[in-house]
């Protein structure tokens, strides 16, 4: 009998890098959101069934997109509508990977990038904020709803029924499968914005899986911020996260050790840091700064990143200007994990036990979060706390989050027992 997991191994992997590509291509043909994306999980369960015995096609997200198509046409079938959507169907599915570089486009209101189209209908404004984020993290990104509840720091249950009502939502506000006009892109900005970042830091750091980069998602999430950005080139927080993300994509190479294990920011070797994505940083925030707004958000952030990326070692980082910085953002936009790594740099700007008094009063909000128990036990460790530390350590191994990760944890927690 054929072993079942390594093909749903195979067909999760697929499924994480073609989701986008495949609902937005059905979403474009059938002209239905909510349609297209059932029609994307039948096929993933045909794909269960059929590649234990027949193996994995070549050409694996073709595979399901044209399961999917079929699925479609029976629906078409059953409904009586297959003759009026017949030019749809036989129009050629042209799924473009784009270079980095976006090329300039001749009229500012088009571009052709379904994803980027997906991105604004699940962002739409008839929808609210977390039912926005649930459901293009669940659809663009591929994350499972477990992995979802866990960046939204929301139950599971939460998750899912935000999914449901917003794809009925957008189901009885027929929306359509178009980039909104000039006027109406304000309102989806911020959430279009906070999608990106999030698919990008699932790219930079996994919630869940094996390993603990995956360039490949993160090189998809500036790929759309620079989309984005040819849409609206005069957004000053547009530029700022594209800064933001190349700074952080800057330490691909330096943030894994020869294991595969994740390496921390002091332990990274800066010499493989990517000098031109840091070059390609600071020029997007030379363009931020020249739409001349205040710091937004990403702003904040990204020269928080450019902190690093300039610091020409990790004792030369200037982290009073980062505590500075992060008290711009809680300031603009309070939150338990905004306070967290603000507590990181007041470790290093004034000290641990400074820093450990602000980490314990997140203890209500952030206590299932692994990241605030590896926080608390480094800085447990530097106070001479060994044993707590190790309970910390060991702790954040236990809770959801990445398995490259959970070693490392793990193995600090040997180190500091007694």
């Amino acid at each position: 009998m054929n072993d079942p997991r390594p093909a749903r191994r195979a067909v999760e992997a697929v499924w994480r890098a073609e989701s986008a590509k495949i609902v937005s291509a059905l979403t474009r043909h059938t002209g239905d959101f909510s349609w297209a994306e059932d029609l994307a999980q039948e096929a993933l369960v045909e794909a269960l069934s059929a590649w234990p015995t027949s193996g994995m096609p070549d050409n694996a997200g073709a595979w399901l997109l044209a399961v999917a198509k079929r699925r479609a046409i029976d629906g078409w079938r059953r409904r009586e509508r297959l003759v009026a959507r017949q030019p749809l169907l036989v129009s050629d599915l042209r799924v473009v990977h784009t270079a980095d570089a976006v090329a300039e486009l001749g009229d500012p209101d088009r571009i052709d990038d379904d994803v980027l189209r997906l991105v604004f209908i699940a962002c739409h404004p008839v929808l609210s904020a977390q039912a926005r984020l649930a459901l293009t993290l669940r659809t663009v990104a591929g994350l499972t709803t477990e992995q979802i509840a866990r960046m939204l720091l929301m139950s599971v249950t939460a998750v899912q029924q935000r999914i449901v009502r917003a794809k009925k939502t957008l189901a009885a506000a027929d929306v359509a499968f178009e980039v909104p006009d000039r006027s109406e892109r304000p309102a989806r900005l911020a959430s279009v914005l906070q999608v990106i970042y999030l698919l990008f830091t699932e790219g930079y750091a996994p919630s869940d899986g094996d390993t603990p980069v995956r360039p490949d998602v993160a090189r998809e999430a500036v790929r759309l911020a620079r989309q984005l950005s040819a849409l609206m080139p005069s957004e000053g927080e547009v530029q700022s996260l594209i800064a933001l993300m190349e700074f952080q994509s800057s330490r691909f190479a330096a943030r894994v050790d020869v294991d595969g294990l994740p390496l921390t920011l002091a332990e990274q070797d800066r010499r493989r840091w990517d000098r031109s994505a840091i070059a390609r940083g600071r020029a997007a925030l030379g363009r931020a700064d020249a739409a001349g707004r205040d710091l937004g958000y990403y702003g904040l952030q990204a020269r928080v990143a450019a902190c690093h990326a300039v610091a020409r070692s990790f004792d030369d980082t200037d982290w009073a200007l980062i505590v500075r910085l992060y008290d711009g953002l809680e300031s603009l936009a309070p939150s338990p994990v905004i306070r967290l790594n603000r507590a990181v740099a007041v470790s290093f700007a004034r000290s641990p036990r400074d820093a450990l008094v602000i980490v314990d009063g997140l203890a209500d909000d952030l206590g299932d979060f692994r990241p605030w128990h590896a926080v608390r036990g480094e800085l447990l460790e530097k106070i001479g706390r060994t044993d707590a530390a190790a309970a910390a350590f060991e702790t954040a191994a236990t809770l959801p989050g990445n398995a490259a990760e959970a070693v490392v944890l793990q193995r600090r927690a040997r180190q500091l027992a007694p």
